[in-house]
């Protein structure tokens, strides 16, 4: 940890910091002046990291957010610490069909994609509200809308995978409404295909598909957090295209009528 301090007096707790959008988004907040707690599960990578970063102070935390006990590690500190900022980054990806998926993966996906970014966030608002202030970022990914997709576009089979992002996009849109009179702000992150180590670690060549740069996420995701935007996809051209998509589940949630439907009599 250095000795300096933050000349912002901010700090942002950032997950899966050990490599690819994680890492990236810590070097970016270091040079923006943000103090950092480095979470992930490589010692010798967080070490690295917080070598790297100068003139701010960086605390790295081996947890493992697959487990209750990293979990419960990790909420403590955000309950704890006066953050300014958490980016729920750490991911997990088991691509396999449904029926051959093994309890513990599922469970491990579940873990760290559903039950940390939720408690995590539950531990710090609280702080973030008597502050008036705080941001959070919720890395989910385009494939939350692949679910209706046929199988011919998307061969290779992830079904709880696609939920648990399906889940942090409804969370941090209902999140964002729910605080945003407290001076919060809430962000749901939607990259796709990102060079980093992710698809690698499931057994994945994707050298020859084209990615976006790590740095280009982290980019796109501050610059729309600063736009006000709560859903940023960075490649995503069309930002008008997900104002449909929520105009339309808007219309069907609104069009209920406690009478059976005709299609069903």
């Amino acid at each position: 940890m250095s000795n300096s301090v933050s000349p912002t007096g901010r700090l942002a707790l950032v997950t899966g910091a050990s490599s690819g959008i994680g890492a990236a988004f810590a070097r970016q907040l270091a040079a923006d002046g943000y103090d950092l707690i480095a979470v992930g599960r490589r010692r010798d990578r967080l070490d690295a990291l917080a070598a790297e970063l100068s003139g701010i102070r960086v605390r790295a935390v081996v947890a493992d957010l697959a487990t209750d006990a990293g979990v419960e590690t990790v909420a403590r500190i955000c309950a704890g610490e006066p953050l300014s900022m958490l980016v729920n980054n750490a991911g997990v990806a088991h691509y396999m069909p449904f029926a051959e998926l093994p309890a513990d993966k599922a469970s491990e996906l579940l873990h760290v994609k559903v039950v940390a970014p939720t408690l995590l966030s539950r531990a710090a608002v609280p702080g973030m509200i008597a502050r008036g202030k705080g941001a959070i970022i919720n890395v989910a990914g385009m494939l939350a809308f692949s679910g209706p997709a046929p199988i011919d576009r998307l061969p290779l089979r992830r079904a709880v995978y696609i939920g648990t992002l399906a889940h942090i996009v409804a969370m941090s849109q209902a999140l964002n409404e729910e605080l945003k009179a407290d001076g919060l702000q809430v962000q749901v992150l939607l990259p796709g295909v990102v060079a980093t180590e992710f698809h690698t670690r499931q057994g994945l060549d994707l050298t020859a598909v084209p990615r976006m740069s790590a740095s280009d996420v982290v980019i796109a995701s501050l610059r729309g957090l600063a736009l006000g935007e709560v859903l940023c996809a960075p490649g995503v051209e069309r930002a008008d295209l997900f104002d449909a998509i929520a105009q339309a589940g808007l219309a069907a949630f609104g069009a209920q009528s406690p009478q059976l439907a005709e299609r069903y009599r």
